[in-house]
């Protein structure tokens, strides 16, 4: 016998308690290629080679593309801490507040979980700074420009929002839109960093690898298969 909706549950619960099925995140054998990857790049970055020179040539590319500085100003700072992380912040009130009305177990997890690996941006690209030392496009001074913080902000902040919200949005339009807007705009970003010279596109590819592993240690924790399993049937 089919079974019947039950109203309060589906214009409070989460989209994923509602018998639709959904992919059960399984990242381990995303997160070596991407570890292996990230630690390619970050060799590649510390040492003078072909793919240092190829990504100097590439840099001078995109500087040269006809984006207005303006434009590309503007994209850069949607990177910054002051867009970013207001937009997590706000992210995560208002799915706490859902989840929390919906009396979903241990409500608060994704929420806290998103803003554990935002706080690990600054504390693993900090030190990767450091111990690489790569200096910076012409025009800015000193070091430590591997792997970019602001692309790494931007790829975090948006993405563990993104993360958090999925689980609530009942259309699978909705959701695929949702990603494929993300995904341009942390790309835009990353473009915009190089466009106006602030960092090197191995920074920018660096820190997107280095964004995939947080991000896919939080999809573990926000995964809906992780409550489907407790929710009545």
């Amino acid at each position: 016998m089919a079974s019947v909706p039950d109203p309060h549950q589906s214009q409070h619960a989460p989209a994923h308690v509602d018998g639709e099925p959904r992919a059960v995140v399984r990242p381990g054998w995303v997160l070596g290629p991407l570890l292996l990857l990230f630690a390619l790049l970050t060799w590649q970055a510390a040492v003078a080679g072909p793919v240092r020179r190829a990504d100097e040539r590439l840099a001078g590319e995109v500087r040269g593309s006809r984006l207005p500085s303006g434009a590309a100003e503007f994209l850069a700072d949607l990177g910054s801490l002051v867009v970013a992380v207001p937009v997590l912040l706000a992210v995560v009130v208002y799915v706490s507040w859902r989840a929390r009305r919906a009396e979903l177990p241990r409500w608060w997890v994704p929420s806290l979980a998103a803003l554990v690996a935002m706080a690990a941006v600054p504390a693993l690209v900090v030190p990767l700074k450091e111990v690489v030392g790569r200096t910076g496009p012409p025009g800015m001074a000193g070091d430590g420009y591997y792997p970019s913080g602001h692309t790494a902000t931007a790829a975090v902040a948006y993405g563990a929002a993104v993360l958090l919200v999925l689980p609530w949005l009942n259309s699978r339009y909705r959701r695929r839109e949702l990603v494929i807007g993300y995904l341009v705009l942390v790309a835009a970003v990353g473009f915009g960093l190089v466009r106006r010279g602030y960092h090197w596109p191995l920074d920018v590819a660096g820190s997107w690898c280095l964004s995939a592993m947080l991000l896919l240690g939080l999809a573990m924790v926000t995964s809906p298969s992780r409550d489907t399993a407790r929710q009545p049937k």
